[in-house]
């Protein structure tokens, strides 16, 4: 009997079990042995890739970025790839939203402010954010107050928790500006989290790219290129499909690029997130 290709994955919310459950009678009907396991955070998960449990993670920007850093550090780095990634993984973008009536005109009226983020691990609410003002002159260890919105930490800001608290904050004035990343910029406005002509975007940060499926060191080449050629064949007009793709957020899966983690990284490097082999620098974040 053929040896199950193993995927780990974050349940970062209830319908994780829905897509994979899905996903696996598809890559099985389709000739492909396949099973996955469900984690709680991307730290145990990358872990788990480099210690053999796995044999591909579905793997946030931030867990990309540590993978590539142990891959690097233990000589396996042409083993250690991003194969594939969503349509809606490429070139997101996040905003720093003011109240509308707000003085705020630029990056540097943000002295001596205070500035909501997300989770301390959230790359589009926090990392990004922050290291973008950084690049723009602004000191943001000295010259503003962060405030922070840890829900969930581990999940690297894949839950709305923290970028909603942040908007909530900014409605009721314990903070001046807040960041989130453009989609959930719209879906706060829609819900009402940020009622309509309350706010305005005062910045916008670069292009960025988001998850991606990350190959394990030792996984079976074989496997890993069947389950690749699956995904990049799925069609959102399969009426069997649609639904778990849809629940996924995408319409259509991508060859996986890195280009667009270099903020990321910048940000990574800057904090001391990870060092250089990966090991985890931030002593207060809890997972």
């Amino acid at each position: 009997m053929q040896k199950p290709l193993v995927l780990g994955a974050v349940a970062y919310a209830p319908k994780v079990v829905t897509i994979w459950e899905g996903f696996k009678q598809h890559f099985i009907a389709h000739g492909l042995p396949f099973d996955f396991v469900l984690y709680s955070n991307y730290e145990r998960q990358v872990e788990d890739q480099f210690d053999g449990r796995i044999d591909v993670a579905w793997n946030s920007p931030l867990a990309w970025l540590r993978a590539e850093r142990i891959a690097r550090a233990r000589g396996v780095a042409d083993q250690v790839r991003a194969i594939t990634m969503r349509d809606t993984d490429c070139d997101l973008t996040s905003v720093l939203v003011v109240r509308a009536d707000s003085d705020i005109r630029s990056v540097a009226d943000l002295r001596g402010r205070r500035i909501g983020v997300g989770a301390v691990d959230s790359p589009q609410a926090t990392l990004i954010p922050l290291q973008w003002l950084r690049e723009q002159g602004l000191a943001v260890d000295t010259e503003v107050t962060v405030v922070r919105h840890d829900v969930l930490g581990g999940k690297h800001g894949d839950h709305v928790g923290g970028e909603r608290d942040a908007a909530r904050a900014l409605v009721a004035g314990g903070v001046d500006a807040a960041w989130m990343i453009d989609g959930n910029h719209l879906a706060f406005t829609q819900e009402g989290t940020l009622p309509p002509g309350r706010c305005r975007v005062l910045a916008r940060t670069p292009a960025f790219d988001h998850c991606n499926f990350t190959t394990s060191p030792g996984a079976p080449a074989a496997a890993l290129a069947r389950f690749e050629a699956l995904l990049m064949a799925m069609s959102f007009d399969d009426a069997a499909l649609r639904p778990l793709l849809e629940l996924e957020g995408l319409r259509a899966w991508r060859g996986g690029r890195t280009e667009g983690y270099a903020l990321l990284e910048r940000a990574v490097t800057a904090t001391g997130f990870y060092d250089a082999r990966g090991a985890i620098g931030v002593d207060d974040y809890v997972y």
